[in-house]
């Protein structure tokens, strides 16, 4: 039998090419090499355009830095805020000979303050409070005058000097001011701002800023502060104050703010009134309170107290206003601090006016009844609205809209227009009620 082999097949299978070798493994060595570039061409495009972004951003951010202006920028285009370095540092170093004399008087009189208020041993924010509290105290109720002094509640009211020496300021003075107590005391401090408000941004032990707008807790009428607008992080501040951020420090940190320096324990929201009436009565303003454990449940308990308690309030003849919010805990485990600030619109006479004699105060109330055939009493705060002697009982007569629906004693008298001249006795005895009167319109 003949073996099969390929020569004596019936079919016969092409014969192989015997290519050369070298040849094909020069082009895969130039194909590889081509791939190889492409890839580095490729990938040094992305590097290059990763690194034109960040330089674009960085110089965006540069852009947005060097057109942020404190120093010279000002709040409502008249209100300049002025630099106060030198006075701080003239304070640090203790040479104030290159100042000017106004300079000068505005460091003698911040340094008065210093000595007064901060003492050896004080943290920082020890310091800042001080110094807060007496802002507060001191400028939010200017020279306790009711008819101002000169230089009182006018003129320079925008810068240091002027705001010491005449105990009046307006939103960029307090901010100023405050900022040359921090740098006296060796704090970093910054003017924030926007087209008509400022307030400061200050760093305090734990490397943290926080925000202070010792303005807004000074003109609530009282003067204690509220502790509202104080140390607070960028989220609570947003709350009420809109600024470019991209050029000043975060504030983030919780441990020296408001809310977590001044809470209290307390078991259950239900024990909120009671604790909060005490307090109210005993002449505290702001409160804020630390629960076990608050969950999303809590919520809309809080709404419906706080707005339980104005109610209570109203009722109980108070002029008072209360607000609350949120407030983050150092202890996140506890979940948020619950703050409620109660305003109250402080209506007593200033202390000059108190000062006087009941026998003075008489004599001159006297005089005034005369001019005016009035019959008011030494308290001019609480006199009555009755005309020739009548009284007016606001429980009678109520008015319940603009177009004079009146009703006494919860009846209705008339929803129809009437002249003042023509009305009688027979339209409703309310002739002689003050708080009826409609013109010609109707109103």
């Amino acid at each position: 039998m003949t073996k099969y082999t390929e020569e004596n097949s019936a079919i016969a299978k092409p014969a192989r090419e015997k290519r050369p070798i070298l040849p094909v493994i020069i082009t895969i060595l130039l194909v590889a090499v081509l791939g190889i570039q492409f890839f580095l061409l490729y990938t040094n495009i992305k590097v290059n355009g990763y690194v034109a972004e960040q330089q674009r951003k960085e110089a965006e951010e540069l852009q947005q830095e060097s057109t942020y202006q404190e120093d010279g920028y000002k709040v409502g285009d008249e209100y300049e805020i002025k630099s106060t370095k030198d006075i701080s540092d003239a304070y640090i170093s203790g040479d104030d000979s290159a100042l000017s004399d106004e300079d000068k008087d505005t460091l003698q009189m911040a340094k008065k303050v210093v000595d007064e208020v901060i003492t050896d041993g004080m943290s920082n924010y020890e310091k800042e409070e001080a110094i807060y509290r007496w802002m507060v105290k001191n400028i939010g109720q200017g020279a306790s005058t009711t008819v101002s002094l000169p230089g009182q509640g006018g003129g320079d009211q925008y810068t240091p000097h002027g705001v010491l020496s005449g105990n009046g300021a307006v939103c960029v003075g307090y901010a100023t001011t405050f900022r040359l107590f921090m740098n006296m005391l060796g704090m970093d401090c910054h003017i924030v701002h926007n087209e008509y408000h400022s307030w400061d941004l200050v760093q305090l032990d734990d490397g943290e800023w926080y925000h202070t707008d010792v303005y807004s807790d000074a003109t609530e009428g009282s003067s204690e502060p509220s502790y509202y607008n104080f140390n607070m992080t960028d989220s609570s501040a947003r709350n009420g104050h809109d600024w470019d951020g991209s050029a000043l420090p975060e504030a983030k940190g919780v441990k020296y703010t408001a809310a977590n320096q001044k809470k209290k324990d307390i078991k259950a929201l239900v024990d909120v009134p009671a604790d909060l009436k005490q307090g109210f009565d005993a002449g505290e303003r702001v409160f804020f309170y630390q629960f076990d454990k608050v969950t999303e449940d809590d919520y809309p308990v809080a709404d419906y107290i706080v707005s339980q308690l104005q109610s209570a309030f109203s009722a109980s003849g108070s002029e008072a206003y209360i607000s609350g919010s949120w407030f983050e805990n150092e202890d996140e485990s506890r979940g948020y601090i619950l703050g409620l600030n109660v305003s109250v619109y402080d209506s007593s006479m200033s202390e000059g006016a108190q000062s006087l004699s009941e026998d003075r105060q008489q004599e001159l109330t006297d005089a005034i009844n005369a001019a005016f055939g009035t019959e008011i009493g030494t308290d001019p705060y609480a006199y009555d609205y009755g005309m020739e002697g009548d009284t007016y009982d606001e429980t009678t007569y109520t008015v319940e809209d603009e177009m004079g629906t009146v009703k006494k004693d919860g009846q209705e008298i008339t929803t129809d227009y009437i002249p003042e001249e023509q009305i009688t006795e027979a339209d409703g005895e309310i002739a002689d009620d003050y708080h009826y009167y409609a013109d010609e319109d109707g109103e």
